[in-house]
């Protein structure tokens, strides 16, 4: 098993390598220490990052990446992206994010070719490879590269590296698309993912940064970690009456805590390897 310092060296090595690298860039931990280990390892002038705004994030989310972008001291630009275009993310379908992410990773390779940069580089970690991810198909046929997952890099990892370079979000809570707050088949429309995006920034203003939403027409289902779910009791009448002013008739807590992917195991198995290489 290699040392947290032999995986450091070959991400170091892989980048050397690379010359002239776009780093797609959330503001998460992953593509935050792909951009610091990128800049540190090739210099300024050969990386660019680039912020995705759209539809499925928030906007204080893309504010926030190129906010901590141009900390990190990086070139940045910003673009947009419409997925709701897209029937297959429109409709939530079992493979959209597989079309979501062929969206995105050629908007990226856009802006590498005429920037003329040499490699777009995403912030993917092996532990991706252990749940339903057919944005891993998307990102093979495009070309991009996941230099953590070539370097061997889990999660624990990535915070720990993060933490010794001193990284000031290494610790920060993972986020991801809002569509995975609907069930698959669920029409996304600005309205229901507003719904989603206010009632999740109400409870995380009450103190919570993990947690999620989950749509079910009028049913929001509060997903918490479980150790916080008696401590979310006493906010039951606030929380519920500022769902409702969202849209939501009725508010439910999720007995079972919050679980990452929890609307993935609807799918069947055939479903689940359709889209995965």
């Amino acid at each position: 098993m290699q040392t947290l310092t032999e995986k450091k060296q070959n991400l170091e090595a892989l980048l050397k390598e690379m010359n002239r690298v776009v780093v797609s860039f959330s503001g998460g931990i992953d593509s935050t220490l792909v951009l610091k280990m990128a800049l540190d390892t090739l210099g300024r002038d050969h990386v660019l990052a680039v912020v995705a705004n759209s539809e499925l994030f928030t906007n204080e989310e893309y504010e926030k990446a190129v906010v901590l972008a141009e900390k990190l001291g990086a070139s940045v630009i910003g673009t947009e992206l419409n997925y709701l275009a897209e029937e297959h993310i429109k409709h939530n379908t079992a493979d959209s994010w597989y079309y979501a992410k062929k969206r995105f990773y050629a908007r990226m390779n856009e802006i590498a070719a005429s920037k003329k940069f040499t490699y777009v580089l995403d912030g993917m970690i092996m532990d991706d490879n252990s749940d339903f991810r057919p944005g891993l198909r998307a990102r093979t046929e495009a070309g991009v590269r996941s230099v953590l997952q070539e370097a061997g890099f889990y999660k624990t990892d990535v915070r720990a590296l993060a933490k010794e370079i001193g990284l000031t979000n290494w610790n920060k809570v993972s986020s991801c698309s809002v569509s995975s707050r609907f069930p698959y088949g669920t029409t996304l429309t600005r309205e229901n993912i507003a719904q989603v995006m206010k009632s999740e920034k109400y409870i995380r203003d009450l103190g919570f940064a993990t947690v999620r939403v989950r749509w079910h027409g009028e049913i929001a289902r509060v997903e918490l970690p479980a150790e916080r779910l008696s401590e979310f009791l006493k906010f039951n009448v606030q929380v519920s009456k500022a769902l409702a002013v969202f849209g939501f008739k009725y508010v439910t807590l999720d007995l079972s805590g919050f679980r990452s992917g929890r609307m993935n195991e609807s799918l069947s198995e055939v479903e689940r390897k359709t889209f995965v290489s």
